[in-house]
C-alpha cells in the first residue's frame, strides 16, 4: 500500500500481520463489526470555520498542506489566527437528529465523530483544557459530542470516538518556543521525561472522560499514527485499560501502529488490491469529497463511484467508512446530502447483499462482484450499471448453476434462465437496472419448499 498524500501515515510493522483476537469479547465484537459493513466518519472542528484541510496547516514541516491555499502568509500569523477561531466557531444550524436521520436513511450502521483532531480543539466538554467547544472563549455553549452520540444512538446507529493522540495546542506536546514544529512532539521526550509524563496523563484523563461521560461507546478510533510508541510512548496498555473500565465491549483502533490495540486495520483513501487484502479485520476509509473536513468548493465523488467502492470493498471482506465534513453552520453540504440520499435509495433495494455478508475474494469474470451469506445458503452478484454492456451472462460468471434460484434483488422476482448449446445464461436486459449503482442478483442454493 503506497502513500498517497501527506496526511496519510504509513502503517507500522507488518501490514499483513494476523493477530487472533485476545478475548472472546473481541472475537464476537469484530464479527458484529463485520456485519455492519457501512459507516460514516465526521471531521468537524475549527478547521471547518477556516475551510482548510483539517489541522494540517499548523504543522510547519507539513508544507504540502499549505501549498495551494495557505490560511495565512506566515506560519506565525496562521497559528495565531487559527487558535483564535474558538471565538468564531458557532454552528447555529447544528441539528444532530437531522444528521442522524440523513445517515440512517443513507444506510450507515455506525458513525465516528472527531472528539479532537491534531489541533487540540476538543469537541466535547473536557475538564482538561479550555480549548474546547463550550469553553470560556467559545460562544457555542453546547456539548457537540453528547448531542451526536445521543441522536445517533436514538437512530439505532453504533457510535465511536475519533481521538488524535497528538495535540498541537498542548504545551506538553508542542513547547511554547521558537523551534520549528512538525507533527511530532517538539522536544526530545527522553531528555524531558517530566514534561512527557504530564502529556501522557493528559491523554489518559481525556480518554477516561470520553469513555465515562458519554454513554455506550462502541469504538475508540485513535489517530496520529506516529504517536504512542517509542519516544512518544503513551503507555497504550494502560490507556486501553482506562478506556475499557466503563466500556467493556469497546473496539480499539490504534491506527497504523500494529499490535494488540489495533483491533482492525484502516486502509486510507484506497481499496486494497486482491494481493493486498489485510489478514486482520479491515475498513477502508474514503471521504465523499477530496478532503475529510469542510473545504469550500471541494470536489465530490459521484454516487456511482461511491457505490462501486462499497461493493468492491465488501466483496473483498472489508467495511467502508465514508467521510462527511459538516459546514461551519453545522449542516451537511448539498453535494454530500445528495450522494447520501442516492446511496440510501440503492441500499434500500440491494442492502441484503451488503449487510451481514462475508467474502471469498477472487478475480471474478466480466466485472462481477460476489458476496456471501454467512450460512452459505445464498450469495449475491453485483455488476455496475456503468460496466460494458454484455447481453448474455453465463451462469458461471455469477457462481450459479441451473439448479439455483436466481432472484432480482430490486424486484424480488425470479429471473428466467436460457440455454444454448454451450451453457445456461441470463439476459442483461431482464435484470432491473437502478438509476445509480449496480444490478444485484441473489443466488439461492437451497430453495424454499413450496408449501401450497
Amino acid at each position: 500500500m503506497t502513500k498517497i498524500r501527506g496526511d496519510i501515515e504509513e502503517a507500522k510493522g507488518n501490514v499483513q500481520e494476523e493477530l487472533v483476537p485476545e478475548t472472546e469479547m473481541l472475537k464476537q465484537r469484530l464479527e458484529w463489526f463485520q456485519d455492519l459493513k457501512f459507516g460514516v466518519i465526521f471531521h468537524y472542528g475549527l478547521y471547518a470555520e477556516a475551510g482548510i484541510v483539517e489541522s494540517w496547516q499548523l504543522s510547519e514541516k507539513d508544507e504540502w498542506a499549505r501549498e495551494n491555499h495557505p490560511y495565512r502568509e506566515t506560519i506565525e500569523a496562521l497559528r495565531l489566527d487559527y487558535w483564535q477561531l474558538i471565538n468564531q466557531f458557532e454552528p447555529k444550524k447544528l441539528d444532530t437528529r437531522k444528521w442522524a436521520k440523513i445517515c440512517k436513511d443513507a444506510g450507515f450502521k455506525y458513525c465516528l465523530f472527531t472528539t479532537k483532531h491534531h489541533d487540540g480543539f476538543s469537541m466535547f466538554n473536557t475538564m482538561e483544557s479550555e480549548f474546547k467547544i463550550g469553553g470560556k472563549l467559545s460562544p457555542f455553549k453546547r456539548d457537540i459530542l453528547q448531542e451526536v452520540f445521543t441522536a445517533f444512538r436514538e437512530a439505532g446507529i453504533a457510535t465511536g470516538a475519533y481521538y488524535s493522540k497528538a495535540d498541537w495546542y498542548s504545551p506538553f506536546y508542542w513547547l511554547d518556543d521558537d523551534t520549528v514544529k512538525g507533527r511530532h512532539a517538539s522536544y526530545d521526550t527522553h531528555l524531558h521525561p517530566e514534561i512527557w509524563a504530564r502529556y501522557v496523563s493528559f491523554v489518559h484523563r481525556q480518554i477516561a472522560e470520553i469513555t465515562s461521560n458519554y454513554g455506550k461507546v462502541d469504538f475508540l478510533w485513535l489517530d496520529a499514527g506516529w504517536c504512542g510508541q517509542g519516544k512518544e510512548d503513551l503507555q497504550m496498555d494502560r490507556l486501553a485499560e482506562i478506556a475499557r473500565e466503563k466500556q467493556s465491549e469497546l473496539i480499539i483502533v490504534d491506527r497504523m501502529m500494529g499490535g494488540r490495540h489495533e483491533n482492525y486495520v484502516t486502509p486510507e483513501r484506497k481499496i486494497p488490491a486482491l494481493a493486498e487484502i489485510p489478514k486482520k479485520v479491515w475498513e477502508s476509509n474514503i471521504p465523499i469529497g477530496n478532503d475529510w473536513g469542510y473545504v469550500p468548493n471541494d470536489t465530490f465523488k459521484s454516487s456511482q463511484e461511491l457505490l462501486e467502492t462499497l461493493i468492491d470493498v465488501v466483496s473483498k471482506g472489508g467495511n467502508l467508512i465514508l467521510g462527511v465534513g459538516p459546514t461551519p453552520d453545522g449542516e451537511f453540504t448539498f453535494e454530500e446530502t445528495q450522494r447520501l440520499e442516492e446511496i440510501g435509495h440503492w441500499l434500500a433495494l440491494y442492502g441484503e447483499g451488503i449487510y451481514e455478508t462475508r467474502a471469498r475474494p477472487t478475480a471474478w469474470k466480466n466485472e462481477w462482484y460476489l458476496t456471501y451469506q454467512k450460512d452459505g445458503k445464498a450469495h449475491f452478484a453485483f455488476r455496475s450499471i456503468a460496466a460494458v454492456a454484455c447481453e448474455q451472462i453465463p451462469l458461471t460468471e455469477i457462481g450459479a448453476t441451473e439448479e439455483d434460484e436466481l432472484i432480482d434483488l430490486a424486484t424480488k422476482k425470479p429471473l428466467p434462465v436460457y440455454k444454448n448449446a454451450d451453457e445456461p445464461y441470463l439476459l442483461w436486459s431482464d435484470i432491473s437496472h437502478p438509476n445509480v449503482g449496480a444490478v444485484g442478483i441473489r443466488v439461492s442454493t437451497h430453495r424454499e419448499k413450496n408449501t401450497h
